[in-house]
């Protein structure tokens, strides 16, 4: 995905309500996975791994480990450095 035209989320937009079920694309520019909800004011928890949300595996990563960015359809995704196994080798989150 060419996120070169994809307008930034300012810091008012960094809500719960657009960002999560946001996709979050890693350093690949491949699909690493979605936001699961975010997690008090300084991190999101994001679900990688899995099929349609079954078998995914939780982990927090901070804001500022994530570009955030609204496409021309207008759906809001993060982009991240991370690839989906460096995700998948992190910590399970648990609330």
């Amino acid at each position: 995905m060419d996120h070169t035209n994809h307008v930034r989320l300012t810091t008012t937009e960094l809500t719960p309500a657009n960002l999560e079920g946001a996709t979050v694309y890693g350093a690949d520019d491949d699909k690493v996975g979605s936001v699961d909800h975010v997690h008090g004011t300084s991190s999101v928890v994001i679900d990688v791994g899995g099929f349609l949300g079954i078998g995914a595996k939780p982990v927090a990563v901070s804001f500022s480990d994530l570009e955030w960015m609204r496409d021309e359809d207008g759906d809001v995704h993060g982009v991240t450095n991370w690839t989906k196994d460096q995700l998948k080798a992190m910590p399970e989150h648990r609330d």
